[in-house]
Formats: C-alpha cells, structure tokens, sequence
C-alpha cells in the first residue's frame, strides 16, 4: 500500500511539472498547486521595490553569467568603467560616485591591482590619497567587458523589450 501512494504521489509530481504555467490572477497566483510559482503575492504584486529587486536579480545573474569567462563582477566593471573614463580620480571620489562604502572599495581595488587592471598612484597634492588608473592590461580588459556587458544589454532588451529598456532607463535616470 505504501509502494503504491509513493509511486501516485511521484506520477501527481511528474504530471505537475510538465504542466503550461497557469494564468495569474490579479493578485499574481496562479490557479492551482502551490509549487514556487503557484504561490500568492498578494500586495508584492503592486509593490515597485519587490518587482525592482526581482528584477535586479535578474540583472545581476544574467551579467554573471554573461561574463562569466572573464570573470568579472557588477561592481567591479563598474569601478574599471568609471576609473577609465576619469583617470586620476581618488579613491575616496570613486566611492562616493558610485556609493560603495570606502572600505570595500578598498577590498576591490585590491582585487583589480591584483590582476594587473588598476595601479594606485600616490596623490601629488595629498600624500593620503592614491589616483587610481587603469593599466594597460585593464584598458583593454575593460574593453573585452563593455563588448560583453553590451551583449548583457541585449539580454535585457530581449526580457522587456527595446523601448521598456530606453523607458526604463529614462525612469531611472534620476538614480545615477
């Protein structure tokens, strides 16, 4: 008896998952079981942080994987981003442009010095300060990355569309 509620509880399992995803109801649960997707939202649904961090996660594991051979972070292709585009800048201005705490900025910068991308040059005018650069080895590292991050953009386009992209970007805009 046992051996047959296993073996009906593990066909009701297998019919389950090869079934079409289900329409949502307004309140984004779907009719039926309670697997993952199954569950209610309930107000999630109409709440923007929710839908902006799902997203967000989104983003980052497609840039992940997207740039997964050369190894290479979010936030530290945005350090190198913003370090090639203004050579000399402290450490202090990185941080504070791109609002990472100094101190891990500090843990990333090692990283990058570590792989030859980034060199800290002591500050001519503050002996506390270093001037960041990018080394020849990062110039066109970083330029390996963009072409890759363009690809992630394309990513993005596919998701939500070219226009909700530009849309998108022209909302958050006021956030960078």
């Amino acid at each position: 008896m046992a051996s047959q509620q296993k073996t009906s509880r593990k066909a009701a399992g297998t019919r389950a998952a090869i079934r079409r995803p289900q329409a949502r109801a307004a309140n984004g649960r779907a009719n039926g079981g309670d697997t993952g997707d199954d569950i209610g939202l309930d107000a999630l649904v109409g709440h923007a942080g929710y839908a902006v961090r799902r997203f967000q996660l989104w983003i980052f594991q497609d840039f992940v994987k997207t740039l997964a051979t050369v190894d290479i972070r979010p936030t530290q292709y945005s350090v190198m981003t913003v370090i090639g585009a203004n050579p000399g800048l402290s450490q202090m201005a990185v941080a504070k442009r791109l609002g990472i705490e100094r101190a891990r900025l500090v843990h990333l910068l090692d990283s990058l010095e570590e792989r030859a991308f980034v060199s800290r040059i002591p500050s001519a005018t503050d002996r506390r300060s270093h001037a960041l650069h990018l080394t020849g080895r990062g110039k066109t590292a970083l330029a390996q990355f963009k072409r890759l991050a363009a690809e992630h953009e394309r990513h993005v386009a596919d998701k939500i569309g070219k226009e909700n992209r530009e849309r998108l970007l022209q909302i958050l805009a006021c956030f960078t």
